[in-house]
């Protein structure tokens, strides 16, 4: 055995090792853009097998299998890319610049025999594929380092598919034949540029995997599965982000905190089960009404705070006649048809110009104030939170 075997080895043995990585990952995760990698390298080591280890076929037919096997991983992995930002696939565009790629190799390795032009086809095919992959990511909002890394490693991808074998082929002119082809600088710089690409891009898209697995935890533990709606230390991070947000942008921000009227009454004559359908038909109200932008949370057992950014008085207290409304409806074959559950909710509105400035705690005790006013005044009302009028002290008495 010779050193060019064991190169030759290179990108077989890069391909099934990051396979079985990607197939152990799927076990974890079951998302399909990591079964898609799995089989992006499944296919890149079998391609590279068959080129370079494989058997010699009459007519160099297994130059066949062996490139379609080169762009069906640039499709599978591009998939996997796409699939991650949960945007369509451009299956039927893969497929047919893979056909006409393939068409073009077989004629120009059947009916006019050019290695340099073979090359081409696929190279150019491929690189086709992967500006699919920047045109899908390009609108994209890339919130992690991670999204610009992969994004790269695309445009990077595209641009060395289809630059590279157009230089390097020119200057050397072409091959004769395979031997030559093999024992190329072009060869060698494809198996090592190949093997750098595909250590880069398996271990961005493992980054990828795993902060998609701690989002998955995060929103898991910020989760109430109840109501659906945030828990109370969920909300308080999202709502303290979208406060300050607000705030820069001098924008106006409405707290609504509501309380279920009678609650341990009901769970006490009805039961829990009836008062938990209560808790789950509020929430998927307020995810039905609630306004784009909405931080909604479940933060005590019958209480819950919506914060609606851009929201003035108007607007909030619309907002809040709509929750206690519609709550009965809401609850329509959840509960007893003789039991009629309403709210009380109280409103405070923050000033983006006021001083000092308003915070998540200032806003939810103005919001619990305004909720005691309208449980005082018989519940099943919306109130909103008033300033105590200034009293100016009379000069000389």
């Amino acid at each position: 055995m010779n050193g060019q075997f064991f190169i030759s080895l290179l990108n077989p043995g890069i391909g099934f090792l990051f396979a079985i990585a990607f197939f152990l990952l799927w076990l974890n995760r079951r998302e399909r853009y990591v079964a898609y990698a799995a089989a992006a390298y499944t296919a890149s080591a079998l391609a590279f097998l068959i080129q370079d280890v494989g058997p010699v076929l009459p007519m160099e037919l297994q130059r066949l299998p062996a490139n379609i096997g080169f762009l069906a991983t640039g499709m599978l992995f591009a998939a996997a890319i796409i699939k991650r930002y949960d945007l369509p696939v451009p299956w039927r565009a893969m497929s047919v610049t893979a056909a006409v790629s393939t068409a073009a190799f077989v004629w120009f390795l059947l009916g006019h025999p050019s290695i340099a032009a073979r090359i081409l086809t696929i190279s150019i095919g491929a690189g086709i594929i992967a500006i699919m992959v920047v045109v899908a990511l390009w609108p994209v909002e890339k919130r992690h380092l991670i999204d610009r890394v992969l994004f790269w490693v695309a445009a990077f991808s595209a641009l060395n598919l289809i630059v590279r074998p157009v230089v390097l082929l020119s200057l050397r002119g072409g091959f004769d034949n395979y031997v030559g082809f093999q024992q190329s600088i072009y060869w060698t710089t494809v198996q090592f540029s190949q093997a750098m690409v595909s250590i880069v891009a398996a271990i961005s898209l493992m980054v990828a995997v795993a902060i998609d697995q701690i989002a998955e935890l995060r929103r898991e533990a910020d989760a109430d599965n109840l109501s659906g709606l945030l828990n109370r230390r969920g909300f308080e991070a999202q709502a303290n982000a979208v406060l300050r947000r607000c705030l820069l942008d001098r924008r106006p921000v409405a707290l609504l905190i509501a309380d279920l009227d009678h609650f341990k009454r009901i769970n006490d004559s009805h039961g829990h089960a009836v008062g938990d359908a209560i808790i789950a038909a509020f929430g998927a109200h307020v995810r039905r009404i609630g306004p784009a932008g909405m931080v909604a949370g479940r933060i005590g057992g019958e209480e819950f705070a919506l914060l609606v950014p851009g929201a003035g008085i108007e607007s909030a207290r619309q907002l809040a006649e709509a929750v206690r409304s519609g709550l009965q409806a809401a609850c329509t074959d959840r509960i007893p048809a003789s039991l009629c559950p309403t709210a009380s909710l109280g409103i405070a509105v923050g000033d983006p110009g006021g001083v000092p400035a308003a915070t998540l705690s200032a806003l939810m005790q103005e919001a619990d104030q305004a909720l005691y006013e309208a449980k005082r005044t018989g519940r099943n009302r919306v109130r909103t939170f008033t300033p105590n009028p200034v009293r100016l002290a009379a000069n000389g008495g």
